[in-house]
């Protein structure tokens, strides 16, 4: 299996999703179902359940493999990057994960560390918030921007980026859609999506269980990605609160966004692995702390 089959293979079983995979590698979707289909036929058996045609699941076959391969792969791609940096001079490379997607409203952060550090690489990846600190655990990256709390007794919590407002997200055609605000008491009525393999403290401190009258706010469909998430409230299935930054970064015409006006911020944080601290992970914390909170708008 040559490297890249087994980049795509990877990437497939996290993201679970053709198109998603495609753009991510910058290969088209038939590439990836030909990479897919050539392991498979060489290993003789499935690796991916593709019966349900809006999420495909690893099979038992394709979660052996996975687990068995990404550390081959994290091992053989920084074997390779640490090559490439040696002859550009680069002494280390700094990977932070995004939970958020306003990575450009921080561009402060990023560019003062590139100033301050040029001996060192930074690079910034999209994370996700399912299973959101197992890319710190198997060492994809070396910090994560993540709102907070986080309560994880392997993991240092560092200084605050930035807070953000919520909204809530509607379909255009939804009941709500034409309010000037939402509220939680809104909440009791409509479904609310869930994400599998989360915090349980993240859970209640993102939206409550109850409106603040008592009413039980009601857990509708798993989603493991903003895709998903989307899709559920583009088509009516579900309602989302959202940081106020995603409107500006996911702009789309089926979805309305309501500013909420009794749900607190969001703070997000910098966090990372206690055993793996380093001096690049240390400076940026420093840059962060002297810096201070941005802005959701990069101000």
């Amino acid at each position: 299996m040559e490297l890249r089959d087994i980049e795509i293979f990877l990437t497939l079983a996290e993201e679970l999703h053709f198109g998603r995979t495609a753009a991510r590698l910058h290969v088209s979707q038939a590439r990836v179902s030909q990479a897919i289909s050539q392991q498979e036929r060489r290993l003789g058996g499935a690796l991916f359940d593709r019966s349900n045609r809006r999420q495909i699941r690893l099979t038992s076959l394709g979660q052996q493999l996975r687990d068995d391969l990404r550390p081959v792969y994290a091992g053989l791609r920084d074997s390779l990057e640490r090559a490439r940096q040696a002859a550009q001079g680069i002494t280390a490379t700094l990977r932070v994960g995004m939970i958020p997607g306003n990575a450009h409203d921080l561009r402060a952060y990023w560019q003062t560390f590139r100033s301050h550090h040029p001996q060192w690489e930074l690079r910034i990846r999209h994370a996700p918030f399912v299973d959101p600190f197992a890319g710190l655990r198997t060492g994809e990256v070396d910090a994560l921007v993540t709102w907070l709390p986080v309560e994880e007794p392997d993991l240092t919590v560092g200084p605050v980026l930035f807070t953000d407002p919520r909204v809530l997200a509607v379909a255009a055609d939804h009941e709500l859609a034409t309010r000037s605000s939402a509220s939680l008491e809104m909440l009791a009525d409509f479904q609310h999506t869930t994400s599998p393999r989360v915090p349980d403290y993240w859970a209640d401190s993102f939206i409550p269980p109850h409106t603040p009258s008592g009413h039980m706010i009601v857990r509708g469909p798993l989603a493991t990605n903003t895709d998903e998430l989307f899709t559920f409230v583009s088509t009516g299935e579900a309602v989302n609160a959202f940081p106020a930054h995603t409107p500006r970064y996911w702009s789309r015409p089926d979805i309305a966004w309501l500013p909420f006006r009794d749900l607190g911020p969001l703070t997000y944080g910098m966090v990372w692995r206690s055993e793996t601290e380093n001096d690049p992970i240390r400076a940026l914390a420093r840059i962060v702390e002297d810096l201070g909170p941005l802005h959701p708008d990069g101000a």
